[in-house]
């Protein structure tokens, strides 16, 4: 099974983004994350489409855990569960 990947969708010059992408580095400072990717929602009309008003938007293998703020605890249930799954 492939090791799991966090993404971060996110926009230029957007608060909220570059406070949920610190919020992320600070946490993986503290916990084992999964790789994390950052895109610009405005580089893909289908990322734009689909996530375009709602950035930040973390996905954990392509499936949103968030929109806008940081909801830590369901990262680390969605790990945890992950990490069950592959055990």
């Amino acid at each position: 099974m492939a090791a799991p990947r966090l993404t971060l969708v996110h926009r230029h010059d957007c608060a909220l983004c570059d406070e949920m992408l610190a919020q992320l580095q600070a946490l993986g400072r503290s916990i084992a994350l999964p790789a994390l990717d950052v895109i610009d929602v405005d580089s893909d009309p289908q990322l734009r489409r689909r996530h375009g008003l709602d950035v930040p938007v973390l996905l954990l293998d392509g499936a949103v855990v968030c929109r806008q703020r940081l909801d830590r605890g369901e990262l680390a249930r969605l790990l945890r569960a992950g990490r069950a799954a592959r055990a």
